[in-house]
């Protein structure tokens, strides 16, 4: 008689704290009225919630940086823990927070992003980067996803494809925009004499007459980094003056004339 007492009253607390919106704690161990200790495993307790992923969002635009995290804090296993706006920012706040993805924008102050992926990945081999660009070219994808980006997604696409892009990349599964991805099938590389693409779109750029600045510009590079491209054109070509790079250029039909 006593015990169904108790327990009316035990209900009674309960529903209190329900219409209070407060979660009443329980005794690992209750004492029955009959005097005997009774232990109660946890197992009925709620799981705890998984680990959410952990994301770095890097874009130098604050606006659309806004409406990146509003689109990434939607998903309720998502977490992100900075937000940067420029390269050096970047890897700062990856060194600090050991994110299991970096969203990276590939054309930011800082230095060029592509440049700076390699040494973002050996720093925390844990974090896998989802670059995130206005870029169409088949050649900016194929050098993100060599340098150890896991995934390319274009930013007018990113309302449909980021969050895919971010959860695959977290498993450690690439993902590359579809319509990127069949240009990627049906224009294959095959760069002449053992050149790296991007040393054919400086070679190209150089045969049409751009400054360095210039192919700086157009390729989001640094003028150095063009330099030492240009280099090594020469070097794999043998050619030594700008005059006989255009004249190369020409001859294999990399510009029009």
């Amino acid at each position: 008689m006593v015990d169904r007492v108790v327990e009316r009253e035990l209900d009674d607390v309960a529903d209190l704290a329900f219409a209070l919106g407060v979660e009443p704690r329980r005794a690992d161990t209750v004492v029955s009225v009959s005097g005997s200790d009774e232990t109660h495993p946890e197992d009925d307790e709620e799981p705890s919630a998984a680990t959410p992923i952990r994301i770095v969002l890097a874009d130098d635009h604050p606006v659309v940086r806004r409406g990146l995290r509003m689109l990434l804090d939607d998903e309720p296993d998502f977490e992100v823990v900075a937000e940067a706006g420029d390269v050096q920012q970047a890897r700062r706040f990856v060194h600090g927070h050991h994110p299991a993805v970096l969203v990276l924008d590939l054309n930011m102050p800082g230095g060029p992003s592509i440049d700076a992926i390699p040494s973002i990945r050996a720093e925390s081999p844990e974090t896998q980067i989802v670059v995130l660009t206005m870029q169409q070219e088949p050649v900016f994808a194929r050098e993100a996803l060599a340098a150890g980006a896991t995934g390319y997604v274009l930013k007018q696409a990113a309302d449909g494809e980021l969050v895919e892009a971010v959860r695959l990349a977290a498993a450690g599964e690439r993902y590359l925009n579809p319509r990127l991805g069949a240009r990627l099938v049906a224009e294959p590389p095959g760069p002449p004499d053992h050149l790296s693409e991007r040393e054919v779109e400086v070679l190209k750029l150089i045969a049409l007459g751009y400054t360095t600045k210039q192919i700086a510009v157009q390729l989001h590079l640094s003028g150095r980094t063009v330099e030492t491209h240009r280099s090594r054109v020469q070097e794999k070509l043998l050619l030594t003056s700008r005059s006989d790079l255009v004249r190369y250029a020409l001859d294999h039909k990399l510009v029009d004339t």
